[in-house]
């Protein structure tokens, strides 16, 4: 039996999936699809993401399907800077989704078990037995991460508040039969409020548009090549010929989050604790970490030695980060929307970005490097992650009893890095009230 069932193969679920690995732990991925899919959602990576797979390995595999490296994001299509911001990576990678789930998968020991839709989740104080595909699977805990329509949020009646879509936007894969002479296939930072094209692999093209049409348009409208055509000549000028539509869909704002992450002994990330317009690129980054914040906080509940409330600050740090992320997609929807009072408004924010200390904030923001939780003192910039999952102890000695727990190594300290590269201690007294606040008890008595 494993100790972690997860539901979703998509990047959250497959990190958590290896986090708990690396951590000793036996975990089965459920999937409801039968195959991988092929349609990216998200295309980019923002910087503590990238850092995040770079300390655990992963970064590799993904790296020969990057299509651009971006020295910044954006706000609602508002260029912003990450060169200046205190990192590695200080770039955007511009790499589709898939590849970023196919290089976690790869790593795991255990295969995901696909053509396993849930349908029906139970729970005690003992574990939870979870229906899927049929077939009854028993485990100690549960994560939720089977995306924005999340089935076992709705089995459980997890209480999901927040306010439905206002604002269409279609986004379509397709190819193109014709550009204008000049135009050149390049990833570029989004530059207009009203969308953007972009390429991707094998010769198709992204295209995301937010206008008058779409709004005129109901949600289950099919989305056509005429309305893509005429959306690009908007946007673009003539010149382009659309061709091939591959997949098309339209989404809105609608945004909504979990009032608790945490419901007995299931644990939701991802799009099923919460969702957003997917602007800025922040969505699939919020996910990533998600798990890496949950990951070695469940893999130590599991192993017995987690101390009182650790893992229900998976909650209480991350519940006001993505809420956080729900006002900003929220202030980035109104600046997008066609109107004239809107284009007033982003006239004047984009303004305001362009003073340097509030456009180094957003930057933080956006780029996920300005993300902090009570009781730390910010992220370990150069402290790779152990590949056990343990956490790591720079230039001080590691009292007896936390060798299970925690690697030690030489350098620039001292400091106390938690797994998920963030410093709870740096120097001085309180190293031992720091390792029993995040790892429980020592392993043999402190004499």
């Amino acid at each position: 039996m494993p100790d972690v069932l997860i539901a979703g193969a998509g990047p959250t679920g497959l990190l958590t999936a290896f986090e708990l690995e690396r951590a000793g732990l036996d975990v089965l991925v459920l999937e409801r699809d039968a195959r991988p899919t092929a349609q990216s959602k998200a295309l980019g990576l923002q910087p503590r993401s990238v850092e995040v797979l770079a300390d655990r390995g992963l970064l590799a595999a993904i790296e020969p399907h990057v299509e651009a490296r971006l020295p910044g994001g954006h706000f609602s299509n508002i260029p912003i800077d990450y060169t200046e911001l205190p990192t590695r990576f200080p770039y955007q990678l511009g790499v589709e989704q898939v590849h970023v789930a196919a290089a976690i998968e790869a790593r795991l020991r255990t295969p995901v078990l696909r053509d396993a839709a849930v349908t029906a989740v139970a729970q005690d104080d003992e574990g939870v037995t979870v229906t899927a595909g049929g077939q009854e699977y028993q485990a100690g805990w549960l994560v939720a991460a089977d995306g924005g329509h999340s089935t076992v949020r709705t089995l459980l009646g997890a209480a999901f508040p927040g306010r439905s879509a206002r604002i269409s936007l279609v986004v379509a894969d397709l190819t193109l039969t014709r550009k204008p002479g000049g135009y050149a296939d390049e990833w570029r930072l989004p530059s207009q409020a009203a969308g953007f094209l972009l390429p991707l692999s094998g010769g198709r093209h992204r295209l995301v548009v937010v206008g008058e049409e779409q709004q005129r348009l109901g949600r289950d409208e099919p989305v056509t090549a005429g309305e893509l055509q005429r959306a690009l000549t908007a946007l673009h000028g003539p010149g382009f010929e659309v061709g091939e539509v591959l997949w098309a869909s339209r989404f809105g704002d609608a945004s909504r989050q979990l009032e608790r992450y945490r419901h007995g002994r299931v644990l939701f990330a991802g799009d099923a604790a919460h969702i957003h317009l997917p602007v800025g690129g922040q969505g699939l980054n919020l996910g990533l970490q998600d798990a890496v914040n949950l990951g070695w906080k469940l893999a130590a509940q599991v192993r017995g030695h987690a101390p009182d409330g650790l893992l229900d600050s998976y909650h209480g740090e991350r519940h006001p980060v993505a809420a956080r992320v729900l006002v900003s997609t929220r202030a980035q929807a109104v600046l997008g929307v066609p109107d004239p009072d809107a284009a007033a408004v982003r006239e004047i924010v984009t303004g305001l970005i362009a003073v340097p200390e509030a456009h180094r904030t957003v930057a933080a923001e956006i780029s996920g490097l300005g993300v902090t939780y009570p009781g730390v003192s910010g992220r370990a910039v150069d402290v790779p992650s152990t590949s056990d999952g343990r956490a790591v102890l720079v230039g001080a000695d590691l009292p007896p009893g936390w060798a299970d727990r925690v690697e030690t190594r030489s350098g620039a300290g001292p400091q106390l890095v938690r797994p998920d590269g963030y410093v709870v201690w740096n120097g001085g007294p309180g190293l031992e009230d720091a390792l029993a606040t995040w790892f429980g008890e020592p392993a043999v008595a402190l004499v």
